[in-house]
């Protein structure tokens, strides 16, 4: 039984269960090792749980037709919006998920995406753009960008970082999921930027 035991009177020997906080639902970034993020994806579906797997177009030839279908753009990563509990149940004996873990007072610990982040990096990607540009962690130095907001096309309401980005000939803006992966938006005019403070 969930919750613990509270004292409330000794002499008449009186107690009360104390119900635990209900569990919040976050985002939690998963692995999908060897490129099953889609079998992840139809597990998470079948058990009702919110996921994510950021997707492009490719042109693929199928019996010699041409034709364009969605695939992953960054293989083994899932993302999904549950509870720990949740998950914890959901993966237990699934070896084609796992999560993506950091070092935390000498353990392994889940990555947890904040709400905002994953909606920025969600809206990025949502565009379907082919000009984005993914990073893994480490590959971007964002120490030297400007925090901005897109006021305009496709990316409005977007908030990321506006830095030069290794490969290409002017500065994009960039959405982080720390830890994770980047995303680089395609070329956006400075004067639809709006720059934000701090």
């Amino acid at each position: 039984m969930d919750g613990r035991i509270e004292i409330i009177d000794e002499e008449r020997k009186l107690a009360r269960r104390i119900q635990p906080e209900p569990e919040e639902a976050v985002w939690f970034a998963m692995s999908a090792p060897y490129r099953r993020e889609k079998k992840a994806q139809e597990l998470l579906d079948s058990k009702g749980i919110e996921n994510y797997v950021a997707m492009h177009y490719e042109t693929v030839v199928r019996r010699g037709i041409k034709k364009r279908v969605r695939v992953p753009v960054i293989h083994n990563l899932v993302f999904a919006h549950c509870t720990r509990s949740a998950i914890d149940s959901v993966k237990k004996g699934v070896p084609y998920l796992q999560f993506h873990t950091t070092r935390k007072e000498g353990k392994n610990v889940p990555v947890v995406v904040p709400d905002a982040q994953m909606e920025q990096f969600m809206k990025v990607c949502d565009t379907f753009d082919s000009d984005l540009r993914f990073f893994g962690p480490g590959e971007l130095n964002l120490a030297k960008g400007t925090k901005v907001r897109i006021l305009e096309g496709q990316f409005k309401g977007v908030e990321g970082t506006f830095v030069r980005v290794a490969g290409t000939r002017t500065k994009r803006v960039v959405v982080e999921v720390p830890l994770v992966v980047y995303v680089a938006t395609a070329y956006v005019a400075p004067e639809d930027l709006e720059i934000l403070e701090g």
